[in-house]
């Protein structure tokens, strides 16, 4: 239950896409023992690598929970679990959107979320990725490489993603 729990309590706070609920989930599942870090950032990244919502990503850290229910009844109840707060907001809020989002100070609150969502992706960015993927010069060039393969070169994403597992995959990871 605490890890249902966690998964309806960050789904409640979702703003402004998945990757704000990185700095949400990894307390409730790192920090509550139910998988290691290391494990948390592998199904980071893999959720990346396939399309669809990132907070399908919940369905994985419910699957390999350490704790009971584990496997593919953890994964769906850990994803029902966090898309639950977002059907019924959307449910609850349906009769007057229109009229709510007409005024200037609903507008004035939306627009001071979407500031602090920046704050919270750059959260994410640093804690759980940075600190746990990054652990040497050699990943340092490979985030910077990636970073201009995709803005700079304009190479797509998937590329981008097969190459850095090529490269990790041969054992050039300087470690």
């Amino acid at each position: 239950l605490t890890l249902l729990a966690g998964m309806v309590r960050s789904g409640s706070l979702v703003f402004g896409g998945g990757h704000v609920v990185l700095p949400l989930l990894e307390p409730v599942v790192v920090g509550g023992d139910f998988m290691s870090a290391e494990t948390f950032i592998a199904g980071y990244g893999a959720a990346q690598a396939v399309p669809g919502p990132l907070l399908s990503f919940s369905a994985y850290l419910g699957a390999v929970a350490s704790a009971y229910p584990a496997g593919w009844v953890g994964g769906i109840l850990a994803l029902v679990a966090i898309f639950l707060p977002s059907f019924l907001l959307v449910w609850a809020a349906l009769p007057f959107w229109a009229t709510l989002r007409a005024r200037p100070d609903a507008q004035a609150a939306l627009a001071g979320v979407n500031a602090a969502v920046v704050g919270v992706l750059l959260a994410a960015l640093y804690q759980p990725v940075i600190t746990s993927a990054i652990r040497g010069p050699f990943d340092v060039a490979l985030a910077l490489g990636s970073f201009a393969a995709l803005h700079l070169w304009r190479i797509p994403p998937w590329a981008v993603v097969l190459l850095c597992a090529l490269i990790g995959g041969f054992g050039w990871s300087g470690q």
